[in-house]
């Protein structure tokens, strides 16, 4: 198994030399963030901008102190929704009875949030600018478009189309929809039912904005479909790595459905989260995402 180097991504600076217990290949923790004893707001959020939405919430903490700290989650949206049902979370062993204060992710998701009386509304937040191909440093197998995903030599990354249905979705979609206008069909795609059973595919697990860039690492996989924002951010962060490719034609509109997210408060949001909502709203946080690679939905 490569090592991705992961940077740390909590809202406050903490203490970088404390003690940590990480094991890569089987022990390691990356889409809980922050200290749930000090934090006095938690953030349950999809995990897709989690670069984004970390950036901001460091600018949130810095603006206001007294909050002590801010954990956050940036999990696949199903976690978030068994959160709130169960009142709890196990990570391994550990069990967090933080209860959340703000959730962020796809409006279907937050749909569920209130029927299931957990929040009373929300508005939308950010949208993606597409999707992009995510290839290792020098494109090695040559990967520019749809018709390469068919070569024998070929792998494709996906993520899971059963814990992960709203990202699956769109990837697909977006692919077939490459392959029409270069005037190709990926049959293999054709069939969700059968995706485990094709050769050419990889499929995640359950996180695959963590497992997307591992199976290319690790050799498993050669060309990922992920959304714009995050092929950006592993080529920022894993430079030596990984680079990107956005297929022409592949406009935003081409890419079918492109990753919309809604923010809302769970309950009375506590002492922070009506401020959080409200600081979410504003253009400083605008140009954080964009900066990201996201755009901001204007209600």
């Amino acid at each position: 198994m490569a090592s991705l180097d992961w940077p740390r991504e909590t809202a406050g600076a903490g203490d970088a030399a404390g003690a940590g217990f990480i094991q890569p290949a089987s022990n390691i923790c990356l889409d809980f963030h922050g200290d749930p004893l000090r934090a006095r707001l938690v953030v349950a959020s999809d995990g897709n901008h989690h670069m984004a939405l970390r950036d901001v919430l460091a600018a949130f903490l810095a603006a206001h102190p007294a909050v002590g700290d801010i954990f956050y989650s940036t999990t696949p949206p199903s976690v978030a929704l068994q959160w709130l049902d169960k009142g709890h979370i196990d990570v391994g062993n550990l069990r967090l009875s933080a209860r959340p204060h703000v959730l962020i992710s796809p409006p279907a998701v937050l749909d569920r949030a209130i029927a299931g009386g957990h929040i009373d509304g929300y508005r939308p937040f950010m949208r993606s600018r597409g999707l992009a191909l995510l290839v290792r440093k020098g494109n090695p197998k040559g990967v520019r478009g749809a018709g390469d995903l068919l070569r024998a030599d070929v792998r494709l990354f996906l993520s899971n189309p059963v814990r992960e249905k709203v990202s699956h979705a769109v990837y697909r979609q977006g692919l077939q929809n490459l392959a029409a206008s270069q005037g190709v069909a990926l049959h293999f795609l054709d069939d969700p039912s059968a995706l485990a059973d094709t050769a050419k595919l990889v499929l995640g697990a359950a996180i695959h904005h963590r497992e997307a860039p591992q199976a290319l690492a690790d050799g498993v996989a050669d060309v990922a479909v992920v959304f714009y924002h995050l092929a950006l951010r592993y080529q920022r962060i894993f430079p030596e790595a990984f680079e990107l490719v956005r297929p022409e034609p592949w406009s935003e509109d081409q890419a079918g459905e492109t990753g919309r997210t809604a923010c809302g408060l769970v309950g009375d949001g506590g002492a922070w989260g009506g401020e959080l909502l409200g600081f979410l709203a504003t253009d400083s946080v605008t140009q954080i995402y964009r900066s990201h690679g996201l755009e901001s939905i204007k209600s």
